[in-house]
């Protein structure tokens, strides 16, 4: 699966923060409930709007974009 496909960013819906494709849930609340216990049937039964596909898509991009963050070391002074 392509998560592409399911998570998008656009300036005009949540001040461009990646949401889950056609709705106004954002990738960090999933995770966020996620983190707090709640399993992908909870997310499910919460937001009727989501499938199981794009829970699996919001951790696919948040893994993808922790793989691709640099680190910059600053120098001690």
């Amino acid at each position: 699966m392509n998560y592409r496909e399911r998570v998008v960013s656009d300036h005009q819906t949540m001040l461009g923060k990646p949401v889950i494709k056609g709705t106004r849930i954002t990738v960090e609340l999933v995770l966020r409930k996620l983190s707090e216990g709640a399993t992908t049937q909870d997310l499910l039964i919460m937001y009727p709007h989501l499938q199981e596909i794009d829970v699996l898509a919001a951790l696919m991009y948040a893994s993808d974009v922790l793989a691709n963050e640099e680190i910059i070391m600053a120098k001690a002074a």
